[in-house]
């Protein structure tokens, strides 16, 4: 299949994502006005799905960079469609800081009067500060995936070898950044819905997190696209295997995080730490927990295990959507028992909210997809180490 059958697709693809947004869209908008509260805690789960995948590409994207490895390749075309997201993201924002006072407890006046810890703590949980912080996480973010996309545009264009040294170079201090910044941005838009708790691990669990939703959605996105010329010829079973290997990876650094979180808490046993798992281990959230633990971790770790499963396309775009659907289970888990005083409540904007954001969001992923070639032209360490020829993927 030709390149304009690819992008005939993608087009088709934005055109039925957009209006599947505005479809859900309309939906949640008179959620809104029926129950407000309801709609900005639904709006901040959804929004946190779709920001994890961009920030995930971006993350990546940078250690592709740092590392050289040449196996990312087949999917840097994808990420940078999905960094280039992140200022439709930064205006998407706006709802949050409206819904302020639906989410976080210390941005009510009257709740801080009445808690001397949230008065203790008002020097950095308090709205100004709070929306200074946000526009430097998002002017970081999209500055460094501006730079990024730029220079690979650029290199496309001249076939500049040299291009990738400030590539390199920024991506070594663009990871420092956005670790500061990411870790920030879980603590203020995450953690500080319970703002009596706090865990020193919250940011890295949120950065691994992100990682792993950006990697199945990219792995989605690879093994839709490899069914057309010039990816067809590009993906092997090996590039699978390396991105089955990532995958496995990233499953682990969770469940390891996650436990490591858990265990220390468990084992201090103090009052303002452990009220927060009780809230989702002794109520009816611990059911959503164990489904967590059995296919977010168990299953993903048994199945790739095996060499073979992480060879085959099929088998991996099978695991990646289930994953990329817990993704969203998680961050449920992390936030709606806080925002619902621990009672167990799910409501219909939690689904429609997350598919009205994630419409929108394609719509114009897919329209940055289309605008460039699938495949890096002239990055030096891609010919030779990646384009292999011939398409072996399942």
């Amino acid at each position: 299949m030709s390149d304009s059958s690819v992008i005939a697709a993608i087009t088709a693809a934005g055109r039925r994502s957009l209006q599947v947004g505005i479809g859900f869209g309309v939906l949640a908008v008179i959620g809104a006005v029926l129950n407000p509260v309801a709609f900005y805690q639904a709006y901040l789960i959804g929004y946190l799905f779709w920001l994890a995948i961009a920030l995930g590409s971006l993350i990546t994207l940078m250690i592709h960079h740092v590392t050289g490895g040449a196996w990312l390749c087949v999917i840097r075309r994808p990420m940078e469609a999905a960094i280039r997201t992140l200022p439709l993201l930064a205006l998407l924002f706006i709802p949050i800081v409206l819904g302020m006072s639906s989410l976080y407890p210390w941005s009510v006046a009257e709740v801080v009067a009445e808690d001397a810890y949230l008065q203790f703590k008002s020097p950095y949980l308090n709205t100004p500060f709070f929306l200074v912080r946000a526009v430097i996480y998002f002017a970081v973010w999209c500055t460094l995936g501006h730079l990024l996309v730029k220079w690979s545009q650029e290199q496309d264009r001249t076939g500049d070898p040299m291009l990738n040294k400030p590539m390199r170079v920024l991506s070594g201090g663009g990871i420092v950044a956005y670790v500061l910044t990411t870790t920030f941005a879980s603590f203020d838009w995450m953690m500080s819905v319970d703002p009596h708790w706090f865990s020193s691990i919250y940011g890295p669990i949120f950065m691994v997190s992100q990682g792993l939703g950006a990697l199945c959605f990219l792995l989605i996105v690879l093994v839709l696209l490899a069914r057309f010329e010039p990816l067809s010829k590009i993906v092997t079973q090996d590039r699978y295997h390396d991105l089955g290997k990532w995958l496995f990876a990233l499953v682990m650094l969770w469940a390891y995080m996650m436990f490591s979180q858990f265990l220390i808490i468990w084992s201090g046993n103090l009052p303002e730490h452990i009220a927060w798992y009780l809230r989702r281990t002794d109520t009816d959230w611990k059911v959503l927990a164990l489904i967590l633990t059995i296919f977010h971790f168990l299953v993903p770790f048994i199945v790739l295990l095996s060499r073979l499963a992480k060879k085959r396309s099929g088998i991996l775009v099978k695991l990646a959507i289930g994953l990329l659907v817990l993704r969203l289970f998680d961050l449920f888990w992390l936030l709606a028992p806080d925002l619902h005083d621990g009672v167990f409540v799910v409501h219909w904007l939690d689904l429609v909210v997350p598919i009205a954001l994630g419409g929108l969001w394609l719509a114009l992923y897919t329209k940055r997809l289309g605008e460039q070639s699938l495949v890096v032209l002239h990055d030096p360490r891609f010919p030779a180490k990646v384009l292999q020829g011939g398409a072996d993927h399942e």
